[in-house]
């Protein structure tokens, strides 16, 4: 097994997307969208759709205990979730990948048997990320059909009943 000497243990914890740490992580992201895309993403995003049983927000700690990402899910339709709101800080190599796979397990054991995103054409970085972790471009769904600037995922999980 290769392992990346570069990536630091982290604690990922289901939390509060209003939390402190979990707000200033969205302004960064928000931050870093908007100089990428020129949208923040902040209309796409209400905090109540990842609370509850069926969503997940979580945030990456470092072994130090500092806040370095963040991600979530939502209920989308019957057996799909929406991925929403992932951000790992730079310098912090492979905190999306975790962040992402726990993700992806949590919504496996809660029976979703797909994942699906949006991200901008923009950024080229966020695309690959996906793309490099098994998500195969869709037909742009919901607020996002006939959007030339949007691009649409999805995963499906295998290990789901």
């Amino acid at each position: 097994m290769h392992t990346n000497k570069n990536v630091k243990p982290l604690t990922i914890t289901p939390t509060d997307p209003a939390a402190s740490e979990s707000l200033e992580l969205m302004e960064e992201l928000s931050a870093a969208l908007a100089a990428i895309t020129g949208d923040s993403g902040k209309a796409s995003f209400d905090p109540a759709d990842v609370r509850g049983a069926n969503a997940r927000f979580v945030v990456a700690c470092s072994e130090a205990g500092a806040a370095v990402g963040c991600g979530a899910f939502r209920p989308f339709q019957p057996r799909i979730a929406e991925i929403k709101r992932m951000y790992s800080r730079p310098g912090n190599p492979g905190t999306g990948s975790a962040i992402l796979l726990y993700l992806e397990t949590e919504a496996a054991a809660l029976g979703y048997q797909a994942l699906w995103l949006e991200t901008r054409l923009a950024n080229t970085r966020a695309v690959q990320f996906y793309e490099a972790r098994g998500y195969a471009r869709i037909e742009n769904f919901g607020k996002y059909v006939g959007n030339p600037l949007a691009v649409c995922f999805e995963k499906r999980l295998t290990n789901v009943p």
